[in-house]
């Protein structure tokens, strides 16, 4: 009796003692998709991790900029695993504010990871940020309204056949708009995607002496061309709608033609979210003939602010979510069409994936076809397609994309909100010194 007492009391102990030396990861993370399938995901690492605890952080895309930006900044401590994306990793690996990725483990195979993606998440040949995902842009479209418009979709198609395409789709009585696309204010919302717009019309937003282009003809003609488009052909209150708010109607049948990140792809072909699964074909996001297209690159990653107490274990659940067995888990789970896309060579070369994502092959040359280095028809002194890759452009950014924004809500003019946005560009570009 006393010898089983011991060893209950012994067990108790040790239970005891494992509970108090447990490590609570705190994880800021967006609210799309595949992040909440990670998270129903997470017991097989904590099943193979007892000693970890996961708290999750789980906010709009908005939101999560504003919060991690901040806290990082200020070395607040309030996150031990961060998501964040090609625009910040390299700038704050710079700034010494993330840890590099160095024990991911010897099966992890970081040389699988994409060389566009891994490339913008590295700095002196180290990895500051692991991809979750990884995506460019594409057109997302209705088969079926473009056969009944008259209309076949290109692979590659023109801002001009869009904009004829979309006019012809729309249907206000049957709540069938042509076309969907960002307005959300914000410098990865509607200016990630005007942004990308503006490369393939020939505009830049700065010239080689970093002098603000709003005021020049190419911006004029991109925004010009939104607003007439999305007034004739977008949805009402356009300019509330972010990324998951155009999923949201697309997947309700009231989009004709989408264009947006490729990672959308599964969850619009996805029949237990998607009212018109069977019916979506994909082509490239559109140009105008200028040799640059309109399509973004970023990966959503993990990184580690290196204000963490907790570098090792936070490490751990980075090496577990961006891992090909994460891969192989997901598609155990869901099915392979429902991976996250765009960060491993090996899987585009992986069969199952290729035969359950018809998606795939549009994705990976959006990928591909995206050059960070030479963003632009003219030449500009600065990397990065749907963003200039220098600490002030996330204020900058936003405050021109609430501008373009009220611009499309009609509460102010095209020509005022490109004037706006030059004359504060020009005072936050000279207040930071690039311009005298």
């Amino acid at each position: 009796m006393r010898l089983h007492t011991l060893v209950l009391g012994l067990c108790s102990a040790s239970a005891f003692a494992l509970a108090a030396h447990a490590e609570t990861l705190t994880i800021a993370t967006v609210n799309n998709g595949d992040m909440i399938r990670m998270q129903k995901l997470t017991d097989n690492f904590t099943a193979k991790n007892p000693g970890i605890d996961l708290q999750w952080v789980t906010l709009e895309e908005n939101v999560l900029r504003e919060r991690v930006t901040t806290d990082i900044a200020t070395k607040g401590g309030q996150y031990d695993v961060m998501t964040i994306g090609t625009y910040e990793v390299p700038i704050w690996a710079k700034q010494g504010w993330l840890l590099p990725l160095e024990n991911l483990g010897a099966d992890y195979d970081v040389d699988d990871i994409l060389p566009a993606i891994r490339g913008g998440l590295s700095m002196d040949g180290k990895l500051y940020a692991a991809p979750f995902y990884g995506e460019s842009s594409m057109v997302m479209y209705r088969k079926d309204l473009i056969d009944k418009a008259g209309l076949t979709m290109p692979d590659a198609p023109t801002w001009e056949f869009i904009a004829d395409a979309a006019r012809k789709m729309t249907d206000r009585g049957a709540d069938i708009n042509g076309v969907c696309l960002r307005g959300k204010a914000g410098w990865g919302e509607n200016m990630a995607f005007l942004s990308a717009t503006a490369n393939s019309f020939g505009a830049r937003w700065f010239d080689e002496n970093w002098q603000p282009q709003f005021d020049q003809p190419e911006w004029k003609a991109t925004l010009d061309f939104y607003v007439k488009l999305m007034n004739d052909a977008g949805p009402q209150g356009a300019s509330s709608n972010g990324f998951n708010e155009n999923l949201a109607l697309f997947q309700q049948g009231k989009c004709g033609m989408w264009i947006d990140a490729t990672v959308a792809a599964s969850f619009v072909s996805n029949p237990k979210d998607s009212t018109v699964a069977d019916k979506v074909g994909y082509a490239l996001a559109p140009d105008n003939g200028l040799g640059k297209r309109g399509n973004w690159l970023w990966a959503w990653s993990l990184a580690i602010p290196a204000g963490t107490q907790k570098a090792d274990a936070a490490e751990k659940f980075i090496a577990w979510a961006t891992s090909k067995d994460y891969l192989a888990l997901v598609a155990s789970k869901e099915g392979w069409a429902n991976v996250p896309p765009g960060t491993r060579t090996s899987l585009y070369q992986n069969a199952d994936y290729l035969a359950a994502a018809p998606f795939a092959k549009m994705t990976l040359d959006s990928i591909n076809s995206a050059d960070p280095t030479k963003p632009t028809v003219k030449p500009v002194p600065y990397v990065g397609v749907q963003f200039v890759a220098i600490p002030e452009f996330q204020g900058l950014g936003t405050t021109v994309g609430q501008l373009f924004s009220a611009a499309l809500a009609g509460q102010m003019s095209v020509d005022d909100a490109l004037a706006q946005a030059q004359s504060v560009s020009v005072r936050e570009m000279t207040r930071a010194g690039y311009i005298k």
